[in-house]
Protein backbone atom coordinates (compact mmCIF):
# COMPACT_ATOMS: atom_id res chain seq x y z
CA UNK A 1 0.00 0.00 0.00
CA UNK A 2 3.13 2.63 1.14
CA UNK A 3 6.44 1.89 -0.16
CA UNK A 4 9.40 4.00 -0.29
CA UNK A 5 12.37 4.11 -2.61
CA UNK A 6 16.32 5.51 -1.86
CA UNK A 7 14.54 7.75 0.75
CA UNK A 8 17.14 9.63 2.25
CA UNK A 9 16.46 13.50 4.20
CA UNK A 10 19.13 15.57 5.38
CA UNK A 11 19.17 18.63 7.44
CA UNK A 12 22.54 20.23 6.66
CA UNK A 13 25.11 17.47 7.23
CA UNK A 14 22.96 15.19 9.37
CA UNK A 15 21.83 12.75 7.46
CA UNK A 16 18.12 11.93 9.43
CA UNK A 17 16.65 9.44 7.05
CA UNK A 18 19.57 7.41 5.02
CA UNK A 19 18.49 5.80 1.28
CA UNK A 20 15.33 3.82 3.19
CA UNK A 21 14.09 1.46 1.18
CA UNK A 22 10.33 0.30 2.96
CA UNK A 23 6.96 -1.37 2.02
CA UNK A 24 4.22 -1.56 4.03
CA UNK A 25 1.40 -4.05 2.69
CA UNK A 26 -2.41 -5.05 4.48
CA UNK A 27 -0.73 -5.77 8.27
CA UNK A 28 0.72 -4.07 11.26
CA UNK A 29 4.24 -3.12 10.79
CA UNK A 30 6.43 -1.25 13.69
CA UNK A 31 9.12 0.90 13.41
CA UNK A 32 11.33 0.86 16.03
CA UNK A 33 14.49 2.28 17.32
CA UNK A 34 16.74 4.74 19.70
CA UNK A 35 16.07 8.19 20.11
CA UNK A 36 17.24 10.70 17.29
CA UNK A 37 16.98 7.59 15.00
CA UNK A 38 14.86 9.16 12.14
CA UNK A 39 11.23 7.78 13.22
CA UNK A 40 9.48 10.72 13.49
CA UNK A 41 11.49 12.32 10.28
CA UNK A 42 10.25 8.96 8.56
CA UNK A 43 6.41 9.71 9.18
CA UNK A 44 6.81 13.58 8.14
CA UNK A 45 8.65 12.36 4.88
CA UNK A 46 5.66 9.61 3.88
CA UNK A 47 2.47 12.17 5.11
CA UNK A 48 4.57 15.37 3.09
CA UNK A 49 5.30 17.63 6.18
CA UNK A 50 8.51 16.81 4.68
CA UNK A 51 10.10 16.81 1.41
CA UNK A 52 13.04 14.30 1.01
CA UNK A 53 16.37 15.12 -0.29
CA UNK A 54 16.06 12.37 -2.36
CA UNK A 55 14.19 9.01 -2.97
CA UNK A 56 10.49 9.05 -3.28
CA UNK A 57 7.04 7.93 -2.08
CA UNK A 58 4.70 5.89 -3.28
CA UNK A 59 1.20 4.33 -2.52
CA UNK A 60 -1.16 2.47 -4.05
CA UNK A 61 -5.21 2.24 -4.66
CA UNK A 62 -6.84 -0.19 -7.06
CA UNK A 63 -3.40 -1.78 -7.68
CA UNK A 64 -1.68 1.26 -9.20
CA UNK A 65 1.30 2.64 -7.59
CA UNK A 66 0.88 6.00 -7.63
CA UNK A 67 4.06 8.87 -7.14
CA UNK A 68 2.92 11.11 -3.99
CA UNK A 69 6.68 12.06 -3.12
CA UNK A 70 5.34 16.04 -4.12
CA UNK A 71 2.17 15.87 -2.15
CA UNK A 72 1.59 18.22 0.79
CA UNK A 73 -0.51 16.57 4.19
CA UNK A 74 -3.67 17.66 2.52
CA UNK A 75 -3.66 15.73 -0.02
CA UNK A 76 -2.02 12.81 1.26
CA UNK A 77 -4.56 12.51 4.05
CA UNK A 78 -7.24 13.00 0.99
CA UNK A 79 -5.55 9.85 -0.84
CA UNK A 80 -6.32 7.87 2.42
CA UNK A 81 -3.13 7.90 4.40
CA UNK A 82 -4.02 9.33 8.23
CA UNK A 83 -1.75 9.62 11.19
CA UNK A 84 -1.93 10.66 14.72
CA UNK A 85 0.86 12.41 16.41
CA UNK A 86 3.61 11.95 19.31
CA UNK A 87 2.11 14.74 21.52
CA UNK A 88 -1.66 14.82 21.78
CA UNK A 89 -3.19 16.86 18.84
CA UNK A 90 -7.25 17.77 19.26
CA UNK A 91 -9.22 21.43 19.66
CA UNK A 92 -9.36 21.66 23.39
CA UNK A 93 -12.27 23.42 24.01
CA UNK A 94 -14.51 21.21 21.33
CA UNK A 95 -16.54 18.37 22.38
CA UNK A 96 -14.96 14.91 22.11
CA UNK A 97 -18.01 14.42 18.89
CA UNK A 98 -17.12 17.66 17.67
CA UNK A 99 -13.19 16.60 16.80
CA UNK A 100 -14.10 13.31 14.96
CA UNK A 101 -17.07 15.39 13.33
CA UNK A 102 -14.69 18.08 11.92
CA UNK A 103 -12.06 15.51 11.09
CA UNK A 104 -14.63 13.28 9.06
CA UNK A 105 -16.19 16.45 7.60
CA UNK A 106 -12.54 17.53 6.61
CA UNK A 107 -11.79 14.22 4.56
CA UNK A 108 -15.32 14.77 2.41
CA UNK A 109 -16.42 16.76 -0.14
CA UNK A 110 -18.24 19.29 1.84
CA UNK A 111 -15.10 20.28 3.48
CA UNK A 112 -15.55 23.25 1.34
CA UNK A 113 -18.98 23.85 2.49
CA UNK A 114 -19.05 26.42 5.04
CA UNK A 115 -21.82 28.01 4.33
CA UNK A 116 -24.50 24.96 5.46
CA UNK A 117 -25.69 24.39 9.28
CA UNK A 118 -22.91 21.79 10.57
CA UNK A 119 -26.31 19.98 11.73
CA UNK A 120 -27.26 19.36 7.78
CA UNK A 121 -24.06 17.18 7.83
CA UNK A 122 -26.34 14.25 9.17
CA UNK A 123 -23.41 11.55 7.85
CA UNK A 124 -20.26 12.74 9.28
CA UNK A 125 -22.15 12.81 12.70
CA UNK A 126 -22.95 9.36 12.25
CA UNK A 127 -19.66 8.54 11.19
CA UNK A 128 -18.63 10.04 14.16
CA UNK A 129 -20.38 8.48 16.90
CA UNK A 130 -19.58 4.98 15.53
CA UNK A 131 -15.96 5.87 15.68
CA UNK A 132 -16.58 6.89 19.47
CA UNK A 133 -18.02 3.70 20.13
CA UNK A 134 -14.69 1.95 18.49
CA UNK A 135 -12.15 3.53 20.38
CA UNK A 136 -14.56 3.73 23.45
CA UNK A 137 -15.28 7.43 24.22
CA UNK A 138 -18.73 7.20 22.71
CA UNK A 139 -20.34 8.02 26.52
CA UNK A 140 -17.94 10.71 26.14
CA UNK A 141 -19.03 12.32 23.02
CA UNK A 142 -20.52 15.85 25.15
CA UNK A 143 -17.93 16.68 27.00
CA UNK A 144 -14.80 18.78 26.07
CA UNK A 145 -11.73 17.39 25.25
CA UNK A 146 -9.64 19.22 27.27
CA UNK A 147 -11.86 17.13 30.31
CA UNK A 148 -10.48 13.88 29.22
CA UNK A 149 -7.97 11.91 30.80
CA UNK A 150 -4.55 11.21 29.06
CA UNK A 151 -5.49 7.67 27.71
CA UNK A 152 -8.57 9.13 26.71
CA UNK A 153 -7.04 12.26 24.99
CA UNK A 154 -4.88 9.51 22.99
CA UNK A 155 -7.93 7.10 21.94
CA UNK A 156 -9.39 10.56 20.85
CA UNK A 157 -6.48 10.89 18.39
CA UNK A 158 -6.88 7.52 17.10
CA UNK A 159 -10.65 8.14 16.22
CA UNK A 160 -9.57 11.64 14.71
CA UNK A 161 -7.08 9.52 12.79
CA UNK A 162 -9.84 7.06 11.68
CA UNK A 163 -12.12 9.56 10.43
CA UNK A 164 -12.86 9.23 6.58
CA UNK A 165 -11.87 5.81 6.51
CA UNK A 166 -8.56 5.92 5.59
CA UNK A 167 -6.45 2.86 3.75
CA UNK A 168 -2.91 3.38 5.94
CA UNK A 169 -3.16 4.74 9.29
CA UNK A 170 0.61 6.06 10.90
CA UNK A 171 0.56 6.17 14.86
CA UNK A 172 3.23 8.35 16.28
CA UNK A 173 3.28 6.95 19.86
CA UNK A 174 -0.20 6.02 20.89
CA UNK A 175 1.08 5.02 24.66
CA UNK A 176 3.42 8.13 24.89
CA UNK A 177 2.41 9.55 28.48
CA UNK A 178 -0.21 7.21 29.28
CA UNK A 179 -0.92 5.48 32.76
CA UNK A 180 -0.13 1.45 33.24
CA UNK A 181 -3.59 1.07 34.03
CA UNK A 182 -4.54 2.58 30.31
CA UNK A 183 -1.92 0.81 28.47
CA UNK A 184 -3.90 -2.59 27.87
CA UNK A 185 -6.92 -0.38 26.69
CA UNK A 186 -4.57 1.39 23.77
CA UNK A 187 -2.57 -2.25 23.04
CA UNK A 188 -6.15 -3.21 22.48
CA UNK A 189 -7.32 -0.28 20.22
CA UNK A 190 -4.42 -0.92 17.80
CA UNK A 191 -4.99 -4.57 17.24
CA UNK A 192 -8.77 -3.32 16.21
CA UNK A 193 -7.85 -1.41 13.74
CA UNK A 194 -5.30 -3.04 12.42
CA UNK A 195 -7.75 -5.64 11.87
CA UNK A 196 -8.94 -3.07 8.83
CA UNK A 197 -6.47 -0.93 8.50
CA UNK A 198 -2.81 -1.00 7.07
CA UNK A 199 -0.99 0.13 10.38
CA UNK A 200 2.62 1.85 10.61
CA UNK A 201 3.21 2.01 13.91
CA UNK A 202 5.53 3.60 16.19
CA UNK A 203 6.08 2.74 19.68
CA UNK A 204 8.23 2.18 23.00
CA UNK A 205 6.63 -0.20 24.93
CA UNK A 206 8.74 -3.26 22.92
CA UNK A 207 5.86 -5.51 25.11
CA UNK A 208 3.69 -3.91 23.22
CA UNK A 209 5.31 -4.01 19.84
CA UNK A 210 6.43 -7.83 19.72
CA UNK A 211 2.77 -8.79 21.01
CA UNK A 212 0.91 -7.02 18.55
CA UNK A 213 3.47 -6.59 15.23
CA UNK A 214 3.77 -8.70 11.78
CA UNK A 215 7.16 -7.62 11.25
CA UNK A 216 9.43 -5.15 12.77
CA UNK A 217 11.34 -2.43 10.83
CA UNK A 218 14.24 -1.15 12.69
CA UNK A 219 16.39 2.48 11.86
CA UNK A 220 19.46 3.48 13.21
CA UNK A 221 21.13 6.62 12.33
CA UNK A 222 18.65 6.84 10.11
CA UNK A 223 19.00 3.55 8.03
CA UNK A 224 17.54 0.68 8.35
CA UNK A 225 19.60 -2.25 10.18
CA UNK A 226 16.60 -5.06 10.72
CA UNK A 227 13.56 -5.65 8.99
CA UNK A 228 11.58 -9.12 10.21
CA UNK A 229 9.07 -10.63 12.25
CA UNK A 230 8.88 -9.92 16.13
CA UNK A 231 10.84 -13.33 17.20
CA UNK A 232 13.54 -12.81 14.64
CA UNK A 233 14.17 -9.19 15.43
CA UNK A 234 14.19 -9.80 19.56
CA UNK A 235 17.13 -12.18 18.63
CA UNK A 236 18.71 -10.03 16.17
CA UNK A 237 22.51 -9.00 17.55
CA UNK A 238 22.59 -5.99 15.66
CA UNK A 239 19.00 -5.17 16.79
CA UNK A 240 20.11 -5.70 20.89
CA UNK A 241 23.17 -3.59 20.32
CA UNK A 242 21.19 -0.76 18.73
CA UNK A 243 18.54 -0.76 20.51
CA UNK A 244 17.22 -3.23 22.52
CA UNK A 245 20.04 -3.96 25.03
CA UNK A 246 19.17 -7.05 26.65
CA UNK A 247 15.17 -6.98 25.88
CA UNK A 248 13.65 -10.32 27.07
CA UNK A 249 9.44 -10.49 26.55
CA UNK A 250 7.56 -9.69 29.67
CA UNK A 251 10.08 -7.72 30.85
CA UNK A 252 7.95 -3.93 31.30
CA UNK A 253 5.13 -5.84 32.84
CA UNK A 254 7.79 -7.47 35.49
CA UNK A 255 8.84 -3.95 36.15
CA UNK A 256 5.37 -2.85 36.19
CA UNK A 257 4.43 -5.37 38.86
CA UNK A 258 7.44 -4.95 40.68
CA UNK A 259 6.64 -0.91 40.84
CA UNK A 260 3.06 -2.14 41.97
CA UNK A 261 4.31 -3.70 45.12
CA UNK A 262 6.72 -1.14 46.52
CA UNK A 263 3.78 1.40 46.37
CA UNK A 264 2.00 -1.14 48.12
CA UNK A 265 4.68 -2.14 50.70
CA UNK A 266 5.31 1.91 51.14
CA UNK A 267 1.34 2.44 51.72
CA UNK A 268 1.33 -0.53 54.49
CA UNK A 269 4.50 0.24 56.16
Amino acid sequence: MLRTTGLTKRFGGITATDDVDFELDDELTSLIGPNGAGKTTFFNLLTGVLQPTEGTVEFRRDGEWTDITDADPPETAQLGIHRSFQITNVFPTSTVLENVRIAAQADSDDSLQFWRNVNAFDEHFEEAHAILDRVGLDGKADVPAENLSHGEKRKLEVGIALAGDPDVLLLDEPNAGVSSEDVDDIKALIEDVASDHAVLLVEHNMDIVMDVSDRIVVLNQGAVIADDVPENIRGDPDVQEAYLGGYEAGDLQKERAKRAGEDAEGKTA
